[in-house]
């Protein structure tokens, strides 16, 4: 009988980011042991259900361990790591022998003590399974990937879409390429090119959607089982920092190692071609004064993203709203929890004098007093990840106020807007505004994007400011582009 070992750990770090990643951080965000999620699937859970679900079509027996994701934030704690880490060594050595390990990480986790998390946790699991069973592992394409993983992964396979919206998806392509290892019909062999750069790689829009769309034409056929481009995370201070391309094919070393190569020099000539058309605060807020289309502006602060670290309780753009008086907005999400119990001590309908946002920090900005009205409270709210097998995320106890002009979502559990529902189940509409701001990088897109008449992406100050010369880089590479014109050359 066919035996897999799966297990999910992770998390997106931003060493630049104030907020250490605890035990708590994860029990809020997602933590759970042996499938206990049940149908309230997590989004970095989705891997293992759908891992289980061909498995025992098959008849295969499945081993699920630890599933364990915190909301990006700073640091993990050392211990923290090392005793998730643990457990899941744990777990493997008692369901020995298996004949694959299959993980979902997310590829860009740093702890204490530890820069890269995801070739730590390879490393251990090499040491239980040797070098002959098939280990695959499922990242997010914000990855920094290092020379262990590399070195001890079979088959890595990377999120394709920026939203992340095809999860899933690519757990099936995993499971795809391991299901021919296992069987001994095909050899997964990996190589990987690095780029060499860093960047925002946004894959709704040209020339990334079409450079996308190329490399899934490409896979299963002519011996090429998968292609992923790790577009990096360059808030991580770390060496292994940068984007790169992973080729796997069918016992063609060669082959992987000369296709990472030519579509990773491809990918490095669209550099400036790629990037996102950042506006500042001020240009956002002209352009939100001329505004007068039907359907709403959606404004992207993204440098409050809490999907990358941010504290997600910046005030930056909320008070140039206010400042401008600009009336019938939106604004999701503000994590400040002291807010959202004082608003359900008044109650719904009720008014109060409240202190909002800019509590962790300079980054964060200073916070607002503003009289407030309680428009609607809601309690455990969870909202959708997008893509057609929705995950899940848990955004606490919510607030809807409204201050002056603008209604504000306020929050207890940090988290970013991936859907409607951070406004819908509040009884706002979005679409009915004349302007929407979501503490987002991308993941909004796709579900804010069919209701806007323009997308603005907006470079406040903040955690994930979208400028490199402004992060004080220590660790990582700074040979790569922009710091340097042509790296390759």
């Amino acid at each position: 009988m066919t035996k897999i070992f799966t297990a999910c750990l992770g998390t997106e770090t931003n060493t630049f980011a104030a907020i250490p990643t605890g035990h708590q951080l994860f029990e809020e965000t997602c933590l759970y042991r042996k499938g206990s999620y049940g149908k309230n699937v997590p989004m970095f859970g989705a891997p293992l259900a759908v891992w289980r679900a061909r498995a025992e079509a098959k008849g295969w027996d499945v081993v699920e361990s630890l599933c364990a994701f915190a909301q990006p934030a700073g640091k993990t704690v050392k211990k923290v790591y090392e005793a998730f880490r643990d457990e899941i060594i744990a777990d493997l050595k008692a369901a020995m022998p298996v004949d694959a390990v299959f993980l979902s990480c997310h590829g860009a986790m740093v702890a204490e003590g530890y820069d890269d998390c995801e070739s730590d946790l390879l490393a251990h699991v090499r040491a239980v399974v040797g070098r002959d069973v098939p280990v695959g592992v499922e990242f997010d394409l914000h990855c920094n990937i290092g020379e262990g993983t590399l070195r001890d992964a079979t088959a890595l396979v990377l999120f394709k879409e920026y939203p992340h919206v095809d999860v899933s998806d690519r757990a099936d392509d995993l499971f795809n390429v391991m299901e021919g290892a296992i069987e001994g019909r095909t050899k997964p062999v990996m190589a990987a090119f690095d780029c060499r750069m860093i960047g925002v790689f946004h894959t709704t829009r040209q020339p990334m959607r079409s450079f996308v769309d190329k490399l899934s034409s490409m896979e299963g056929k002519d011996g090429v089982l998968s292609l992923s481009v790790a577009h990096g995370f360059p808030w991580a201070d770390i060496k292994e920092m940068s984007s790169k391309i992973i080729a796997i094919t069918d016992n063609d070393k060669a082959k992987a190692e000369k296709l990472a190569r030519e579509l990773g020099m491809e990918f490095f000539a669209m550099r400036d071609k790629t990037q996102p058309p950042y506006v500042n605060l001020e240009t956002a807020m002209a352009r939100v004064s001329s505004h007068n289309l039907p359907k709403p502006m959606v404004l992207a602060d993204v440098s409050d993203n809490a999907g990358g670290g941010a504290a997600s309780d910046s005030t930056f753009v909320l008070q140039a709203l206010l400042d401008r008086k600009v009336k019938d907005a939106a604004i999701a999400m503000f994590w400040d929890p002291g807010a959202v119990r004082l608003a359900f001590e008044v109650g719904e309908g009720a008014e109060l004098d409240i202190r909002l946002g800019g509590k962790l920090g300079p980054q964060s900005g200073p916070p607002i007093d503003a009289r407030a009205k309680v428009l609607k409270l809601a309690t455990d709210v969870t909202i959708q990840f997008g893509g057609a097998r929705k995950g899940t995320n848990p955004i606490g106890d919510v607030a809807a106020l409204q201050i002056e002009g603008v209604t504000v979502i306020v929050n207890t559990k940090r988290s970013q807007c991936h859907s409607l529902d951070c406004f819908t189940k509040l009884g706002i509409d979005p679409s009915t505004k004349k302007i929407v701001v979501v503490k987002s990088m991308q993941h909004f897109h796709a579900a804010y994007a069919p209701i806007a008449s323009e997308v603005v992406y907006v470079a406040a100050p903040g955690a994930l400011v979208p400028d490199w010369s402004l992060l004080p880089y220590k660790n990582a590479d700074k040979t790569q582009w922009p710091f340097v014109a042509n790296p390759h050359g």
